[in-house]
């Protein structure tokens, strides 16, 4: 495939490794006969090393198939986890390198995660927007206080620390976003 042909969300191959394009910037030049210029920002597949490429309109890349399987986290095999296949119960094992920070957003029987899979081996793991996950280790509210929304940080049963607002307590399920780590509202 052609860089012109590349669309965000592409998995290509390069210098013999697979990446998936996040980000083009195109810039031409404004004098006669110069080239189209591409800029792709891409990350490891799997891993997520970034890596920047500049390539000219007719330089070529090859698309690589991958294909994304919804699945359900299911059981921590070591330091491995293993997702079962929503559809026909295939397992999945993701090594802890490969979930990499993700793995602080892991709860039992987590649904609606998708393992991206090339050449019938899992690479990569996509979690839903946001996970459910209880407060375990918070300080108490404090009485008499301002109006005003003070964060205070709290630790969640996976091991993760996020801030939450003041009025959330120990034994509380709170949403975490998994974009960005961060409180995004009560859960239940």
């Amino acid at each position: 495939m052609k860089a012109y042909d590349v669309k965000k969300g592409n998995v290509v191959e390069y210098n013999n490794a697979v990446y998936q394009v996040r980000d083009i910037e195109r810039s031409s030049p404004q004098g006669r006969g110069g080239n189209v210029k591409y800029r792709f920002t891409m990350y490891s597949v799997p891993g997520g090393t970034k890596l920047d490429v500049s390539m000219g309109a007719e330089d070529e890349l090859k698309e690589v198939e991958l294909s994304r399987r919804q699945a359900t986290f299911s059981y921590k095999d070591g330091d491995a986890f293993v997702f079962l296949d929503d559809e026909d119960y295939t397992p999945y094992t993701l090594d802890a390198d490969v979930v990499g920070d993700l793995a602080g957003y892991i709860v039992a029987d987590l649904t609606g995660c998708y393992v991206q899979i090339i050449d019938d081996a899992p690479v990569a793991l996509q979690l839903p927007q946001s996970v459910a996950i209880e407060v375990v280790e918070t300080p108490p509210e404090l009485k008499g206080g301002t109006a005003t929304k003070r964060p205070k940080p709290a630790k969640l049963s996976t091991g993760i620390e996020i801030m939450v607002p003041e009025y959330i307590g120990n034994g509380e399920r709170v949403l975490v976003n998994t974009t960005t780590g961060e409180f995004a509202g009560r859960a239940d």
